[in-house]
Order: C-alpha cells, then sequence, then structure tokens
C-alpha cells in the first residue's frame, strides 16, 4: 500500500501512532481471546466488531451532545481504536484511510458528495 502524505490536521507523529496502533492489534488479532480483549473481538467476528464500532459511534455522538470536552476526546479514542480493529478486519490500515483523506483534501464537502451521489447513479445504471 502506499505510504499516505500526512493528512490534514496530521502530524507525521500521530500518523505513527496509528500504524503502531494497527500494528499491535494485527500481532493480538490470533492471541488467546481469554487473555486479549483484541484476540476476542476477532474471534467473534466481523459482525462484533462492527457492532462495537457502532457502540463507540453513539457514545461519541453522546459525549457531544453533553458538551463535555474531555468525554468527547476520551470516546473518539475509543471510537478510532474500535475503527482501527475494524479496518485490520478487511485488511486495511490507517495509511487506506488518510491516503482517502488526503485525496479528498481541497474538495467541498458538496462537490465530494455530489461526485458520490453521481457515481452511485452510474454503477444503478449499469
Amino acid at each position: 500500500m502506499n505510504q499516505a502524505r500526512t493528512a490534514p490536521g496530521a502530524t507525521p507523529a500521530s500518523q505513527d501512532v496509528l500504524e503502531r496502533l494497527a500494528d499491535v492489534i494485527d500481532q493480538r488479532r490470533k492471541g488467546d481471546p481469554d487473555k486479549s480483549y483484541v484476540a476476542r473481538l476477532f474471534h467473534k467476528g466481523p459482525d462484533a466488531i462492527l457492532k462495537k464500532v457502532g457502540e463507540e459511534a453513539t457514545e461519541t455522538v453522546m459525549a457531544g451532545k453533553d458538551g463535555n470536552r474531555a468525554q468527547i476526546v476520551y470516546e473518539v479514542a475509543d471510537l478510532w481504536f474500535h475503527s482501527l480493529i475494524a479496518l485490520a478486519q478487511f485488511g486495511l490500515r490507517p495509511a487506506d484511510v488518510l491516503a482517502e483523506l488526503t485525496r479528498r483534501e481541497g474538495l467541498s464537502g458538496l462537490e465530494e458528495f455530489a461526485a458520490r451521489k453521481a457515481q452511485q447513479r452510474q454503477q444503478d445504471e449499469s
């Protein structure tokens, strides 16, 4: 996979943290489910992993509604961690997401939405 350049708002050090976490996840995924939370999630399969991502996303929303900055950071950290597990489940790495963010850099959100909508229409027609 191509190494992405630093994504907007990210520093090389923050990319390193994500890559190190992804490496730890890869190391633990085939471990003993009784001794590793990560191994336990992988052992349960993709549905359990995706359910956990959904739970963490909901907790992030709730923290945002409460406006507690420390809790928001805590919940987003949980969400990112579980998202890294989901990426690993599908053979993806943080660099893949950072490359996509880099690709979108400079695009208007409205332009990006319109392009996706046009692409979906094209796929539906074929």
